[in-house]
């Protein structure tokens, strides 16, 4: 617990690093088009609760582990952004099933330590290309379906992305009280 304390208060914090294809603004909505490597994320996923019932929850594995509840005992440093895949229905409302990855860090790509809670799982993530919105605050299910659907307008009907499910994005550790990060991804459809 105290590595994980430690971890996201006093450590630096890794960005994952992406390559911008574009940046638009279309009827006054600014978003970017990014393209992201693979990587090595460390996963837990739930269903039956809410995304505000259990993301914290999840949320506090993922630091954990990399805070150091691990078989090594390594606190590797904490990673950004945290990415909660979400399924909505067609009316919007999300599923009650979700999946939150942090990136392992660049450091400890190629041998990441094992972990102990076994609803945490290290995963191999193919690289991606993104519709990126970036909007401030705290963010909850309200919020991320909000700029979800600011996205989906802007984009259109006719835009390659999917539509069975995005990405949550944050930025900042809970106890930031301003200045926050978070975005809304849709994954492009490759052509």
């Amino acid at each position: 617990m105290f590595g994980m304390i430690k971890n996201s208060l006093f450590g630096t914090t890794e960005e994952t690093e992406y390559k911008m294809l574009s940046s638009e603004t279309k009827d006054g909505v600014s978003f970017e088009v990014r393209r992201y490597d693979g990587a090595k994320y460390a996963v837990v996923s739930s269903e039956g609760r809410s995304f505000d019932q259990v993301t914290g929850e999840l949320v506090r594995k993922l630091l954990m582990y990399i805070g150091g509840s691990n078989e090594e005992g390594e606190a590797m440093g904490t990673t950004a952004p945290i990415i909660i895949t979400v399924y909505p229905r067609n009316d919007g409302v999300l599923s009650r099933r979700l999946v939150v990855a942090i990136r392992i860090p660049t450091s400890y790509q190629q041998n990441p330590p094992t972990p102990t809670d076994g609803a945490v799982k290290v995963e191999e993530r193919h690289g991606m290309t993104v519709y990126s919105l970036q909007f401030g605050g705290f963010a909850a299910e309200t919020e991320y379906r909000a700029e979800a659907l600011r996205l989906t307008r802007t984009l259109g009907e006719t835009a390659p992305f999917q539509r069975k499910q995005y990405f949550c994005c944050s930025y900042d550790p809970p106890l930031k009280p301003y200045g926050r990060r978070n975005e809304v991804w849709f994954l492009q459809e490759e052509p």
